[in-house]
């Protein structure tokens, strides 16, 4: 959520800057900079109301220690009208700052100088490109088909428990699953994360605090009679940790990593390019957050970008980076990396990865601030990124490492298999 005064002193930067994004914000502003004015103008008048009904209680305390009765009960008559004036400007004071905050809520995180202008995802930058694409025997698979041949994956049987987009995994193919994670863990606290097992359901403060909500909210699973969200991603709840948190500099930077699955109602996804796994109701990833002291945070972002860049090397898939237009940047972000795989046997890139800078944006949310070396309390940067999320990295291995005889297992995953080959 931005901050008034931040839009106040930046309003023509951040006009333009929001114009990446396709959106005028000019009314918008307007509208809060006045709820903001009406929000001060009535604390001032809430504030003054308070201020001489207190000095009046005391006189008339003082008029009745002195035996001046008569004097201090017609006073009494004044304050109590004075309390009543307060409670109207406190209500009204209540209802206005509401007000600001909702508006405040629709508007998005001010994209970053780097992120170029664009309406969609072809207006992405592709900033980096590694590895081959592999050339694939006559009569290669679909993630979907070698599922349904090696038996790893039973896709109808997920819409017997539950309904499309809910797959089971079975013998090796969930093996592959438990390695993959196992893997990613592994990598993300042998780089200093700190691991966590986090609750799959999240309170509304929650969706709110990291910006699922309001703007998410149709994607989101809800649970009705307890008013509970199923976690969309880890991203949530780990973050959420440190809500309302007032951090030493020296806390700074904090890491956290965690596995979780993951649940998305994804409204609307139709077609074949939401086929097997390729977009799923439930899914499992991981996810690594990081808090930072705003000097640091874009080049933490770019540690992560690094550190992801390490894992994809290491599984041997071919992939690239992609660094978002504004009409395809998340709602929260201010500059957002997409990390894509190569689907051979579909000829076309999966995203795997989404790598983000939230700058103050969720903090101001949070209200999660570090105490700075003057002793001033400020707003933390929040970072996040998958690392990874298992569909489609599993797609991809399964595609692209398909050979007549089996599926091959990417070399760094075989210890965790405890097998080499899918056949």
């Amino acid at each position: 959520m931005l901050q008034v005064q931040d839009i106040r002193n930046n309003q023509d930067h951040y006009l333009k800057a929001l114009a990446k994004r396709g959106i005028d914000a000019k009314q918008t502003f307007k509208d809060v900079l006045e709820a903001d004015e009406n929000r001060r103008a009535t604390q001032a008048k809430l504030d003054d109301t308070l201020a001489e009904s207190n000095i009046l209680s005391k006189e008339i305390g003082n008029l009745f220690k002195s035996g001046k009765a008569s004097e201090a009960t017609a006073l009494k008559g004044k304050t109590a009208g004075l309390k009543e004036a307060s409670k109207v400007f406190g209500d009204t004071l209540n209802e206005t700052v509401e007000k600001l905050k909702q508006l405040l809520y629709t508007i998005p995180n001010i994209p970053h100088a780097l992120v170029p202008a664009g309406t969609n995802e072809d207006d992405n930058e592709e900033t980096f490109r590694e590895g081959d694409i592999p050339v694939l025997d006559d009569g290669a698979m679909p993630h979907w088909e070698l599922a349904k041949k090696y038996d790893i994956i039973d896709f109808e049987l997920g819409v017997k428990i539950t309904g499309a987009g809910f797959p089971v995994y079975k013998g090796k193919g969930a093996r592959l699953q438990r390695a993959l994670i196992s893997y990613f863990l592994d990598k993300n606290t042998t780089a200093g994360y700190t691991e966590y097992q986090v609750p799959h359901l999240v309170n509304e403060a929650s969706g709110f605090g990291t910006g699922q909500l309001p703007d998410k909210e149709g994607q989101m699973y809800h649970v009705g009679v307890d008013d509970l969200y199923l976690i969309p991603t880890a991203e949530v709840p780990v973050t959420n940790m440190f809500r309302g948190d007032l951090l030493q500099e020296s806390d700074l930077p904090v890491l956290c990593t965690g596995y979780t699955p993951c649940f998305r109602r994804e409204a609307g996804s139709y077609g074949a390019h939401v086929r097997g796994l390729n977009r799923l109701h439930q899914f499992d990833k991981v996810e690594i957050v990081r808090i930072e002291h705003p000097d640091n945070s874009h080049k933490a972002l770019d540690g992560m970008v690094a550190h992801i860049t390490d894992i994809l090397r290491e599984l041997e898939l071919p992939f690239r980076i992609l660094r978002l237009c504004g009409g395809d940047l998340g709602f929260t972000a201010t500059l957002t990396y997409d990390f894509e795989v190569f689907s051979t046997a579909q000829d076309r890139w999966l995203e795997i990865s989404s790598v983000s800078n939230f700058e103050t944006f969720q903090a101001n949310r949070l209200k999660l601030r570090f105490k700075d070396e003057d002793g001033k309390n400020k707003l933390v940067h929040t970072l996040n990124g998958s690392s990874l999320a298992l569909p489609r990295v599993l797609a991809g291995i399964l595609e692209n490492y398909q050979t007549p005889e089996g599926i091959k297992i990417p070399k760094v995953l075989v210890p965790y298999c405890g097998f080499d080959m899918i056949d």
